[in-house]
């Protein structure tokens, strides 16, 4: 299996590459960002490998792997998952020797869901995948040292989901977001919470990280929190305008003037995440089980009745 390489710059590129964010520190990138192409961190000190989370399929696991230990690196024994999504957390069980860790609400979800990826997608090949929860919980905050790298992994309160962390390299300047943050995707937050992620979004701002890698698309800097910040805020206006008019979140996502958002990919989220918006207009306590099968079948109708495009 071939390793992945630098994406030159101004170049499209296909396949997974690595950045290289500080010695031994690398963001593996995954193309473009949509449904299940995540990213996930490795990061190398004293004879140990850590991973910020894993992948979706076992064969992009196992180049994430090669990834890993090319240039005599050694094995990973610690896998962080910043969420229970099955594109970050598929992957564990290509890591058998690994401790598992995230958040309490991370392994609850993990264990809930399943194979959630199979549901959604069946006819994707993810190989031969057991679910592999986190093994080792933290309630909100908890320290990893890795040779002399320090990481830092918080819990801002529900947000993408009810267990997400952040992984902070507070010497090197370098945060791993999950997908708390979206760079060029449409944020998503059915599973979680519109207040929680704004809270969340002004606890990465106090880390004061000037290298953000998020959960999906290309590695970026702390002006993307602006974006997403101003997208959360529309999201809030359009709900509470379209929720007091008596309209459905598919009514009001129909409705809705993306504006400058309208090139973000994955539009069909509007609709999910007004799902959720009115929820907490409901005053339901943040991060409740919505009906995620009207929230898919809202997202796939305004996907113009097509299955959601799945790029494992």
């Amino acid at each position: 299996m071939s390793s992945t390489t630098v994406s030159p710059a101004g170049t499209a590129a296909t396949e997974p590459y690595t950045v290289e964010l500080a010695p031994g520190v690398r963001a593996f990138i995954q193309p473009d960002g949509g449904w299940c192409l995540n990213n996930a961190g490795i990061i190398s000190s004293g004879g140990r490998t850590v991973l910020i989370d894993t992948a979706a399929t076992e064969r992009r696991a196992r180049l994430l792997r090669d990834t890993a230990t090319a240039h005599g690196a050694a094995p990973p024994t610690t896998v962080v998952n910043t969420h229970h999504h099955g594109d970050h957390t598929y992957g564990n069980c290509v890591f058998p020797e690994a401790t598992i860790i995230g958040h309490t609400g991370c392994r609850e979800e993990t264990l809930a869901v399943g194979f959630q990826l199979h549901g959604q997608w069946p006819w994707i090949d993810y190989g031969d995948i057991a679910i592999t929860p986190a093994f080792v919980t933290y309630d909100d905050s908890l320290t990893l040292h890795v040779g002399d790298t320090e990481l830092r992994l918080i819990h801002p309160g529900p947000a993408h989901t009810i267990g997400d962390t952040i992984v902070h390299l507070p010497r090197e300047g370098i945060v791993f977001t999950g997908d708390l943050v979206f760079n060029g995707g449409t944020p998503f937050i059915p599973m979680g919470s519109l207040a929680g992620s704004l809270r969340a979004l002004e606890v990465l701002r106090g880390l004061d990280a000037e290298t953000v890698v998020p959960g999906h698309g290309p590695v970026t800097g702390p002006g993307v929190y602006d974006v997403l910040e101003r997208y959360f805020r529309w999201l809030q206006d359009l709900a509470a305008t379209e929720y007091a008019a008596g309209r459905t979140p598919l009514e009001a996502a129909r409705r809705a003037d993306l504006g400058e958002f309208a090139h973000l990919h994955e539009s069909e989220r509007l609709v999910g995440n007004l799902h959720r918006a009115y929820a907490e207009l409901d005053g339901l306590p943040l991060g409740v089980q919505l009906d995620l099968p009207l929230v898919l079948g809202d997202m796939r109708t305004m996907n113009g009745g097509e299955p959601l495009t799945c790029h494992a």
